[in-house]
């Protein structure tokens, strides 16, 4: 059963809509420019992007030494595809071939 008048539920749903377009933006920004030429992601364009990047550095280059051989190469080949993974969701017009006119 519906309480508000017509033009209140109108201005209600309307702002809810705006509510949500505000939040969806913030919530796909990306992360990492694309590449001008060629297919992925760039450098990072953005703190998270950059936060992301420097732990998968960190993740690759600092830990595999620490562990035994066979698990360190674990360590990389997931660390490697949680950062695709992530790139691939976080780039700004998302991964696509690219001839350098876009």
């Amino acid at each position: 059963m519906n309480f508000l008048a017509p033009e209140l539920e109108r201005c209600y749903l309307s702002d809810l809509t705006i509510r949500e377009h505000e939040y969806m933006a913030q919530a796909r920004k990306p992360w990492f420019a694309p590449k001008r030429y060629g297919y992925g992601s760039g450098l990072p364009i953005s703190w998270e992007g950059w936060t992301v990047f420097i732990s998968y550095l960190v993740g690759v280059i600092v830990l595999p030494p620490l562990l035994p051989p066979f698990i360190g190469f674990c360590l990389i080949m997931v660390a490697t595809a949680a950062l695709l993974w992530v790139c691939a969701m976080r780039t700004k017009g998302g991964w696509r071939w690219r001839n350098g006119s876009d």
